[in-house]
């Protein structure tokens, strides 16, 4: 990164920001790195094109946002317009895990699982495969333009595009059934809005991992920002043991290390670190936590015959009580994993209880305000409504339909038989119903009413209340 201009310089105070090119290495996190990657990309671009079936009528992708027809669907789980509540439980998983998992591994999201950290991950490995490591990358960019440049160059943003489209393309798979609107989109006969989908999703896919890189994990991401908050002195974060490490300075194989620190100032934690800093500065927001500087500095204390873990994924209590000799641990349980393990409990908790218990049948009342009543000639008073019947199983139902709460109460169902509802499965049914009371049963301007629904094949009820309008008396 671009360093602040020492004071009293002529330099100006805002600099452009050097372009990180990191340099590859080898070890445990840099594995655990690839196969989160393998198994993301995996799932992302597979994952629409799995079958789930939920019988006759029904669509049979196991994961599926339809728009159209207003539902989302998760394997078993069907998701309806009116239970947006459960994508708020969702939401609330995620923060909460996502603070969960800070406060006891630190930034592993960023490092491991983050989208912007996979794509940036292959589209760097892409350019390593036509121009090379960090070393060539500089050079080429260095190079003034010619033939090879602009092939090289061209090559690696032919494959850029290429990955970014097929990120675009999953991403619209998930909003229709995949297989059809996968062999749309390559024979051309796709919406206007699926190619501007695609385009938008695949632009930014392209545009961030391609050259926005670690600016977007230090100026963009919110959560480089308010990280420190979730963290304490036993969360796991990448760290160097100054203790050990310092003074630091260059060394000979062989060299003995007395009186000196173990780090040679190799500089290989640096130009391993995917967002360009010195982690032996100490924790910084726009560290990652993807431990490659770890891997980079092992083979180093290796060749001098050191002990690993100079820079280490560990909390800071942990390197302080290393660093006086004393016994280390990490622990899990503390006041804050309580709080977090607990609310994630609750909700998910809870959510799981709804899913379970969830009702296959709701109703919506809206009452005819234009009139508000009628006087029939017999003297009575009529009040219209629009009731519908949400039915949330694939069958078709039939209910029977009554009211209360007013002496005398008569209920008819515009089209419908004896205040007999037929709904058809997974629909809406809407019905125009009217309700007659003797005006001597009501004694006030407005008076409460309630609508009984039972189906008939289970007898499981709905009641909802209402009101009944009247003239003043």
């Amino acid at each position: 990164m671009a360093q602040i201009p020492a004071a009293g310089t002529d330099s100006d105070f805002y600099s452009a920001t050097a372009k990180v090119e990191p340099r590859a290495v080898k070890g445990v996190f840099r594995t655990v790195k690839w196969w989160a990657m393998a198994v993301l990309m995996a799932w992302w671009h597979l994952a629409p094109f799995v079958r789930w079936d939920r019988g006759p009528g029904a669509p049979d992708q196991a994961i599926l946002a339809d728009i159209a027809g207003r539902r989302g669907y998760f394997f078993s789980i069907e998701i309806w317009p009116q239970e947006v509540y459960y994508v708020t439980g969702l939401l609330m998983i995620a923060a909460i895990g996502l603070f969960l998992m800070s406060a006891l591994a630190g930034r592993v999201w960023c490092g491991f699982l983050c989208w912007q950290t996979v794509y940036t991950d292959l589209f760097v490995a892409v350019e390593r495969l036509f121009i090379g490591d960090r070393n060539r990358r500089i050079a080429l960019n260095r190079r003034p333009w010619d033939a090879g440049k602009l092939a090289r160059k061209a090559a690696v943003n032919l494959v850029w595009l290429a990955i970014s489209a097929a990120c675009g393309i999953s991403f619209v798979l998930y909003f229709d059934d995949a297989f059809k609107l996968l062999g749309e989109i390559f024979s051309g006969t796709a919406g206007a809005a699926t190619y501007t989908a695609i385009f938008i999703a695949g632009g930014g896919c392209y545009l961030l991992a391609g050259f926005a890189r670690e600016q977007v994990c230090i100026y963009m991401c919110p959560y480089s920002r308010f990280q420190a908050a979730m963290f304490d002195e036993h969360s796991l974060i990448i760290s160097y043991e100054e203790w050990r490490g310092e003074p630091r300075g260059s060394a000979r194989k062989g060299q003995s290390f007395d009186g000196r620190g173990h780090c040679v100032d190799c500089r290989m934690c640096v130009v391993a670190c995917p967002t360009g800093i010195d982690i032996r500065n100490g924790s910084q927001l726009a560290c990652i936590g993807c431990g490659l500087c770890i891997d980079a500095c092992a083979p180093i204390m290796d060749r001098f015959g050191l002990p690993r873990g100079l820079i280490r994924y560990d909390s800071t209590a942990n390197i302080e009580a290393r660093g006086r000799g004393e016994a280390a641990g990490f622990r899990v349980v503390r006041p804050r994993t309580l709080v977090y393990a607990g609310v994630l409990a609750l909700v998910g908790g809870v959510m799981a209880w709804s899913l379970a218990f969830r009702t296959t049948t709701e109703v919506n009342i809206l009452h005819e305000r234009s009139p508000l009543f009628s006087q029939m000639k017999d003297g009575s008073i009529r009040n219209g409504y629009t009731y519908k019947v949400l039915n949330m199983i694939r069958r078709d139902r039939t209910f029977a339909l009554a009211v209360a709460g007013i002496d005398g109460a008569r209920l008819e169902v515009f089209g419908g038989n004896d205040g007999r509802l037929d709904v058809a499965a997974d629909s809406v049914g809407t019905f125009r119903v009217y309700v007659s009371v003797p005006a001597e049963s009501l004694g006030s301007k407005s008076t409460a009413l309630s609508f009984t629904l039972t189906d008939t094949a289970d007898g499981r009820v709905v009641d909802t209340r209402g009101l009944f309008a009247a003239p003043e008396r």
